[in-house]
């Protein structure tokens, strides 16, 4: 396993649910981590970790947060895409809307946050990616077709990270969990909230994920709180 000391995690969304639980694992393994969120000022730094501005429909967010990360700590080992919504698109929607925004936020921002960042995480020879994407990636199951459209592409942009970063010692990992009991989930009836996985139990494979060495990586790690057949 990767020794965590002296490795700079950047985690986008980590303010609250996945991407705090993540950035609060990473943290008590000894990473330095910089979070990226829309509003700073709401959350107090604490020693090893740096809070800025990162708003997922910029498009000059990305290289801002990178740049303001390699200034501070000199360089970047890891970076956990963890920022996401779950607008509502469904198939005979005419308006584009909700869609425009799920793929803006949970595909576009992603892949721009992965391309700043490039340089950095090839550096060190073993940069690490993870993409937070969904069950919904894999299969659909309700009428919300925007949010699985947008969680497959994540999971093939992962596939395209390792394919591209592999020489460089990038490894990217898509993982891919069922309902998480997060403010994301806050709206589901037909799951009781006790039954929904935890964020933490999240946050803890994707500790396992970057701390793995680059003879061990994992493409796709799906998570379940149910039983599917094909899942």
């Amino acid at each position: 396993m990767l020794d965590p000391k002296g490795r700079v995690a950047m985690v986008s969304g980590g303010s609250r649910g996945i991407g705090k639980a993540i950035a609060e694992r990473l943290l008590a393994l000894g990473y330095t981590v910089s979070i990226g969120v829309r509003e700073p000022s709401r959350i107090e730094p604490r020693e090893g970790m740096s809070v800025h501005r990162y708003d997922a429909t910029e498009a000059a967010a990305a290289a801002a947060w990178v740049e303001a990360t390699t200034a501070l700590h000199g360089r970047i080992d890891v970076l956990v895409n963890a920022a996401g919504i779950n607008s509502m698109a469904r198939l005979s929607d005419g308006d584009e809307t909700a869609l425009d925004s799920l793929w803006l936020v949970n595909v576009k921002a992603p892949m721009r946050l992965i391309r700043a960042a490039w340089s950095a995480l090839a550096a060190g020879g073993e940069g690490r990616v993870i993409n937070l994407a969904s069950l919904s990636g894999k299969r659909v199951k309700n009428d919300n077709v925007g949010y699985a459209m947008s969680k497959s592409a994540l999971i093939s942009l992962t596939h395209a990270v390792r394919r591209e970063g592999w020489e460089l010692g990038i490894r990217a990992s898509a993982v891919c969990p069922g309902f998480v009991e997060t403010d994301m989930t806050g709206h589901v009836t037909k799951l009781p909230r006790d039954q929904m996985s935890k964020p933490e139990d999240l946050a803890e494979l994707v500790a396992t994920l970057v701390r793995l060495p680059n003879t061990a990586t994992v493409a796709e790690l799906l998570m379940n709180c149910r039983h599917e057949d094909t899942l």
